[in-house]
């Protein structure tokens, strides 16, 4: 892990040297080490002799952390890397990565070849397959492919373009096209991961890449950033990205779709295991991915039950806009090409030209603004103009940041007395041969097109947050006579989101006898959890979808309840992440528990919203049976939430906010463990065996055996981030970066220049043979000699672990403070060499 911090530093050096205008152009968006990590251990296999391809290396990143992760796995003899890339002012740190990787390979006795190729990929494959015609070259020559794409549009007339089509290959963006190349050139059964846009998931432009990926490769793994500016946030990039794995060849299996809201990875330290804060994960059928009957090959990500509820909800409905014979198109009218027929207001000759501003429910023309409202018609502009006769449903092309919908409808009903209207490009509007449609039939769209279910779908459909025609053509859409049932009962569009939704799900009802309206339902109940952590005064860094779930998850209250069904159960936190994956259908991975426990928990017992341990306050911190409850004075606030008594309530509970966290915190230190250290600091230690045992290693296995030492460190209790004397660690040569590896307890004595490891038997276990080399490796360049020490509370927790302690160790029982056990070799108590 080392190197990969400092090629990191290179990264960012390098990503500075490019200029900001030439990275948009291009698509130069280094990833950062974080990803890379991650990205690096979804491979599969990476054993014996490997090829890798690193297509539009940037500065190496990915390269040096496959590399990272070969040298953990340990089963790698030799590695072969070709990387590319056309940017020459990067080409210094490039090989500045090379040399660093290819020092630490031979330290670790592996043999690393590395080349940099500077230059354009697709012209080099293209050069390769076109003069390979007596396959005097392998084409499929690589093992694993690791790639972060450029992201630019391909010109029709291009350079690129004309190479891909050489070798037959269809692509309208330089990242599809190296995923194409990329898919070309692995062996057999060769391991592609990559970080691209998700916009080939859906639309016509990227079906042959999708065609291919099916057709050549199997889809093992998907992961999905839920927030656009997460994966290259360094260089402000808003972007819907994935992370997918492939594997060339092989049989198509189920697919183990991951998400997160961010992209903070980081090494889990009890599974060894590259994870993310809020990562959920879930295993899917592939049908699921791509549905068997698409002639599109659309791909679907489903990060969680609730997403694949939504897809299976709305399959009742299955027409395109072919079989309701109406269209979708932008709007016609560009207004810098027409700007001398442009109007501030109506005037004689103009008929109506209609802005996004103009659009709430329904058309509110005219409108003072800075845009115009209407345009002459003469023969330059009547050519982009539609008749004004039926209704027309239309479409921002941009939703607004207060709009919680990205597809956002609005009714014109051809009141305005004009034979011909204008619409603005950046609407999407529906008709039939720049025509109105029928009433009834454009308030059914309407509403359809403004359902909260519809607008779940697109998000696992969509990847960007503009809405283009060419994507409200490739959604379904109810069938004529669902759309007219829905349409004939609206007189108005005075409609609540609650009304639109009951629409929906009626017309499903009515068409499939299924009534199951908890896919809005949820949403609700985690929306109004939402906004109570906000009311209550949580930082904004707990406003979060993980803070809702356990806020209702505390409360036990169910999609389908009231908040005054509201209950008040204890429970630990794992049961509350179970609770979200069978209530709410949201699955977090294991290794997100502590994020659980100290991003959210830990700020619901701070700020007065529970109490931990209720039943049992003397706990142990690390116990199995720890847990959490709502506090009774809030319980009967949020029993009131949604009636006219809440703003009331709501209002009395914040004001005696700061008395009752108090009066909860005073509670709890009664229960906490006093201790002193050597230098007169006091301590407070959380309650438990496990906290007791460690005060008692610092007064009384100290003074006796080890007097005048000094506290380094003590672990896994309340005091854990408090109590590291990092600077005094390091004086002795030990550097240590997670402090989650560490001992209980460090003490070093200065009279025997001894530094004295104790693990409390109450935490992990003892110092076994396996954690006596973890110690050795992690303090070997320690100037001090080392001392393992294993403490008990009583013999008999010791008569357990017998079998288990390491020779050349000792042991202390707390019991009998007064004696100490030496297990084997020359002296009792002293280091070991």
């Amino acid at each position: 892990m080392t190197f990969i911090k400092e090629v990191d530093s290179i990264r960012i050096l390098a990503s500075k040297k490019l200029v900001a205008t030439k990275k948009g152009e291009l698509g130069q968006f280094f990833t950062s080490a974080p990803i890379a990590l991650f990205m690096s251990s979804l491979f599969s296999k990476l054993e014996s002799n490997i090829t890798l391809l690193d297509p539009g290396c940037g500065s190496c990143i990915l390269s040096a952390a496959f590399i990272n992760e070969c040298f953990i796995r340990g089963k790698t003899s030799s590695l072969k890397i070709d990387a590319y890339d056309i940017e020459s002012n990067i080409k210094e740190e490039v090989l500045q990565t090379i040399n660093i990787c290819e020092k630490t390979a031979n330290k670790l006795d592996v043999k690393l070849r590395a080349q940099f190729i500077l230059g354009d990929f697709i012209r080099h494959s293209r050069d390769l397959f076109i003069n390979n015609k007596n396959n005097s070259v392998e084409i499929e020559s690589y093992s694993h492919v690791i790639m972060n794409p450029p992201y630019k549009k391909i010109n029709k007339n291009s350079e690129q373009s004309k190479f891909l089509t050489e070798i037959n290959l269809n692509s309208v963006n330089l990242y599809s096209g190296f995923i194409s190349i990329a898919i070309k050139r692995l062996k057999k059964y060769g391991e592609l991961v990559a970080i691209i846009p998700r916009s080939f998931c859906n639309g016509p432009y990227y079906q042959s890449l999708r065609e291919q990926i099916l057709n050549e490769t199997a889809i093992k793994h998907i992961h999905i950033f839920e927030k656009r500016n997460n994966a290259f946030s360094e260089d402000g990039v808003l972007q819907e990205n994935i992370i997918i794995h492939l594997i060339k060849g092989a049989e198509q299996g189920n697919v183990t779709i991951t998400s997160s809201p961010n992209a903070d990875f980081s090494i889990d330290e009890e599974s060894n295991t590259v994870t993310v804060s809020d990562m959920t994960i879930r295993e899917v059928e592939f049908n699921t991915v791509i549905q068997p009957n698409d002639k599109h090959k659309f791909i679907y990500i489903t990060a969680n039950d609730r997403d694949q509820n939504t897809l299976n909800h709305i399959k009742a409905f299955n027409s395109c806009l072919n079989d309701l014979n109406i269209s979708v198109s932008t709007g016609a009218v560009v207004d810098f090409r027409l700007s001398e027929d442009l109007r501030e207001n109506p005037e004689k000759n103009s008929v109506p030209l209609i802005y996004p501003i103009h659009l709430k429910n329904t058309v509110e023309w005219p409108k003072k603004s800075k845009k115009p409202n209407a345009i002459m018609v003469s023969d330059k502009s009547k050519p982009y103009l539609w008749e004004n006769e039926g209704y027309y449903v239309v479409v921002r092309r941009f939703s607004s940041k207060e709009e919680k919908h990205r597809i956002v409808a609005s009714i014109y009903d051809g009141s305005i007395q004009t034979e011909l209207i204008g619409f603005d490009n950046k609407l999407n509007v529906f008709h039939f041969n720049k025509k109105g449609i029928n009433k009834e039939l454009a308030f059914g769209l309407y509403v359809y097109l403004n359902s909260t279910l519809l607008d779940k779908f697109y998000r696992l459909f969509g990847g960007h947050t503009q809405v283009n025609a060419t994507d409200l053509r490739n959604i379904i859409y109810p069938d004529l006579d669902s759309l007219y049932r829905i349409g004939s009962q609206i007189k108005n569009t005075n409609l609540s989101q609650q009304d639109i939704d009951n629409f929906i799900e009626t017309e499903i009802y009515n068409m499939t006898g299924k009534k199951d309206n908890n896919v809005f339902l949820m949403q609700e109940k985690i929306d109004n959890a939402l906004e109570i952590i906000k009311l209550l005064g949580l930082p904004r860094s707990q406003q979060n979808e993980r803070s809702a779930l356990t806020l209702l998850a505390l409360l036990n209250l169910h999609s389908e309840k009231t908040w005054e069904e509201i209950e008040c159960p204890m429970k630990g936190v794992t049961p509350i992440m179970d609770w979200c994956k069978s209530v709410y259908g949201k699955e977090y991975a294991p290794n997100t528990r502590e994020t659980f426990r100290r991003q959210t928990l830990h700020q619901f017992v701070s700020g007065g919203l529970c109490l931990y341990n209720p039943d049992d306050p003397s706990r142990a911190v690390n116990s199995p049976k720890a847990c959490y409850q709502i506090t009774e004075e809030l319980f009967n606030v949020l029993k009131t939430y949604g009636t006219p008594d809440w703003e009331k309530q709501l209002d009395s509970w914040l004001k005696n906010k700061e008395t009752l966290v108090s009066k909860y915190a005073k509670q709890r230190d009664m229960k906490m463990i006093p201790l002193t250290l050597d230098d007169g600091t006091e301590v407070k230690l959380s309650p438990g065996e496990h906290s007791q045992l460690i005060h008692d290693i610092v007064v009384e296995f100290g003074p006796r055996f080890i007097p005048g030492a000094k506290v380094i460190y003590l672990g896994d209790t309340g005091a854990k981030e408090d109590f590291f004397r990092k600077d005094s660690l390091e004086k002795l040569g030990v550097v240590v970066n997670r402090k989650g590896k560490l001992p209980d307890v460090v003490l070093y004595w200065p009279e025997k220049n001894w530094l004295i490891l104790v693990e409390s038997v109450t935490s992990h276990g003892p110092v076994d043979g396996k954690r006596h080399e973890e110690l050795a490796h992690l303090f070997k360049e320690s100037t001090a000699g080392l001392v393992y020490v294993t403490a008990f509370p009583d013999r008999k927790i010791m008569g357990r672990y017998l079998s288990e302690i390491s020779w050349e160790t000792e042991v202390w029982v707390a019991e009998a403070p007064t004696h100490m056990i030496h297990f084997n070799g020359d002296r009792f108590l002293g280091p070991h060499d």
